[in-house]
């Protein structure tokens, strides 16, 4: 049984997931089996992923379903229960991971608690050089937090570029504190059992980008599951895209009405 399965949210990016299959590969530690969630993808991206499952040394297990518009949280409750290992680990098919990163969710889990970290956000510029190059380990080094200072201080683009600083496990023991955060739903990690406890994802949200990850959080902190946020650690890169509007009141209203009602263990969930 691998020590971590990573479950990556996916839909048709082949060129996006090929550079997140090369930042797993990269990875200080390799003891992993990769779940691809695919909310409905086509033919092309299925041959894409059976031809990655023989082309890198972690197994990679293609979980799908038809496409009937935006179901994120149906296709990822499909993925847990796939998933072999009894830790997990979610990622977005548009983020890269520095290559510590499954080593230090792994190494920060802890029953009855979430470990969640924070996105550096490209731009489109370091977006584009990323994708056009083989990863290597300096992938994320110096070049590109000097590219993104450059752009963070005469460009447009809001980068959040102090969080690819990561510090070693002593300095963050001397000069952090671990506290309470909100769950970001392209870089958290928890027990399958603990997620179990609440039924995994309500699968009523059908909206990207507001409620689907929230409600989440909301439910396992009412259980006492809280998640903790890991700062200077877990640095993943989001790729670029443009941003679309998440004020969109369905979710609010489900989010509010399990708010209401004290839900923690949704009936619209894994089990149904």
């Amino acid at each position: 049984m691998p020590k971590i399965s990573l479950i990556i949210s996916f839909y048709n990016k082949t060129e996006l997931l090929q550079k997140v299959l090369e930042s797993i590969a990269l990875q200080t530690m390799q003891d992993v089996e990769v779940v691809i969630a695919d909310d409905g993808s086509g033919p092309q991206a299925a041959a894409f992923i059976e031809h990655a499952a023989h082309s890198y040394p972690f197994p990679i297990r293609h979980v799908w379903h038809e496409d009937k518009g935006w179901r994120k949280n149906a296709i990822l409750n499909k993925a847990v229960m796939a998933a072999k290992s009894e830790y997990l680990v979610f990622i977005d098919g548009d983020c890269l991971l520095e290559r510590h990163f499954l080593e230090e969710h792994y190494a920060s889990r802890k029953q009855g608690e979430v470990v969640t970290g924070r996105r550096v956000l490209l731009t489109p510029k370091t977006t584009e050089r990323l994708l056009s190059e083989p990863l290597t380990p300096h992938s994320f080094g110096w070049r590109l937090f000097f590219q993104l200072l450059a752009e963070t201080l005469f460009g447009p683009h809001k980068t959040q570029m102090e969080q690819m600083i990561r510090l070693p496990k002593w300095m963050r023991r001397l000069f952090l504190h671990e506290r309470k955060r909100y769950i970001l739903g392209c870089n958290f990690s928890l027990y399958k059992a603990d997620l179990m406890d609440v039924n995994g994802f309500d699968e009523r949200f059908q909206y990207p980008g507001y409620g689907e990850d929230i409600d989440l959080e909301f439910r396992l902190a009412r259980k006492g599951i809280f998640a903790y946020s890991r700062k200077c650690q877990l640095v993943q890169f989001h790729c670029y895209h443009q941003h679309f509007d998440t004020n969109y009141a369905p979710n609010k209203a489900l989010l509010q009405e399990n708010t209401d009602n004290n839900v923690t263990y949704t009936p619209f969930g894994i089990h149904q």
